[in-house]
């Protein structure tokens, strides 16, 4: 065997939230699945493996369904970790290449592939990379400037990055117990030459939700289509001394009764989202008479509302929510409500929008004897994959 690629796929990618960030729909289809498609077109790629986490096995079944592929290996706990046991797993297979790879990268080129091989003519390890034009400033901890960096031979590295099988592999299991960012360092570590070669602007590692939404907008070419709900809960007060709201506790001189925590800001969220995709209410989901949803936590509604969406395609653009009562003040914990929901569905803060107001003493409300919540959300699909 000539050359084979390993697909780095064992993190967790807790900063794009909504599950690990490999297995997300970009256009329809998982960041993984583009990533791999990308070296099973390669002609001279002739084999494929992925690293993943033993969590995920279900996802990456789904993820690669149809591709000829050699079967996954378990990751460890970081990912010099993973790529250690990666390459040990090729071993018996014996190639002359191999590829290294960020599952992340859905965008690598075949140019950038190539270019990578060609490099390794000359040395035993070859990156892309992009040389760094902007100019570099170093801070100190106060976030002032304290230097400004010659930026005169610097690079961006990216992935892939390739070596002589038999000597990365000698390399890893010499780093072993040293914390190194890639796999270059390790190769550098060991007295490897490695050499750059052109990486790609569009070569972008997918590690923010930010970054997903760029890559989305690239895929389906701003080609989407837009549906909206609608959700609106309410809770009656009783006997207590908190209630929960957003998913954040605030004290109060009475609890919201219902057969979970009683969450009704989330509650109205989760069915907003629920009914932006056509997939019924909460009640469809989590029966109030199933035992197992007594006090849970309403994040579990919501993040399973979330996946849903993903699971179909879609993307969560926004979240809007009003809080209804006349206590307890809302304003202070908005903050804290804010970054909440924004963890729960993958979202920038700035997409969510938490709001209270009164009834001016009317009504339920207004007597103080229950909250209601209503939200609206926005939810997009690619109109193709």
């Amino acid at each position: 065997m000539k050359a084979a690629a390993l697909i780095v796929a064992a993190g967790r990618g807790t900063r794009v939230g909504g599950g690990p960030k490999q297995y997300r729909l970009l256009g329809g289809k998982p960041v993984l699945r583009r990533t791999v498609e990308a070296f099973l077109r390669h002609p001279e790629i002739d084999t494929v493996r992925c690293v993943i986490h033993p969590d995920d096995a279900s996802e990456y079944a789904a993820a690669v369904d149809g591709f000829v592929l050699l079967d996954p290996v378990s990751g460890g706990r970081s990912r010099q970790d993973s790529v250690r046991m990666g390459l040990e797993s090729l071993e018996g297979m014996a190639p002359d290449i191999v590829l290294i790879h960020d599952a992340a990268r859905p965008f690598v080129s075949a140019a950038v592939i190539d270019a990578c091989l060609k490099g390794l003519d000359a040395a035993e390890g070859a990156i892309a990379a992009m040389q760094v034009h902007d100019t570099l400033k170093r801070g100190d901890q106060q976030g002032a400037i304290a230097a400004t960096i010659d930026r005169t031979n610097l690079w961006h590295a990216q992935t892939p990055q390739a070596f002589r099988f038999d000597a990365i592999l000698r390399a890893h299991r010499s780093a072993l117990g040293h914390e190194l960012t890639d796999d270059a360092a390790v190769a550098e570590r060991a007295g490897l030459r490695v050499v750059l070669t052109p990486g790609s602007h569009e070569n972008v590692k997918i590690t923010t939700i930010a970054d997903l939404v760029d890559a989305e907008s690239r895929v389906s070419e701003g080609q989407r289509i837009c549906r909206t709900g609608i959700g609106f809960d309410v809770h009656r007060l009783g006997p207590g001394d908190r209630v929960i709201i957003c998913g954040v506790e605030i004290p109060h001189d009475g609890a919201l009764v219902g057969h979970s925590d009683a969450d009704v800001g989330l509650h109205a969220i989760t069915d907003a989202v629920l009914g932006a995709i056509a997939a019924g209410d909460i009640g469809t989901h989590f029966p109030p008479s199933d035992h197992r949803w007594r006090g849970a936590d309403s994040s579990v509604f919501a993040r399973h509302a979330a996946e849903l969406v993903h699971a179909r395609g879609g993307r969560i653009e926004n979240i809007d929510v009003t809080i209804i009562c006349e206590r307890p003040k809302i304003g202070p914990h908005r903050p804290a409500m804010v970054a909440k929901l924004a963890d729960i569905f993958g979202l920038q803060v700035e997409c969510v929008s938490v709001k209270a107001t009164t009834t001016e003493g009317l009504g339920f409300t207004g007597r103080g004897q229950g909250i209601a919540a209503q939200a609206a959300t926005s939810i997009s699909f690619a109109l193709s994959s």
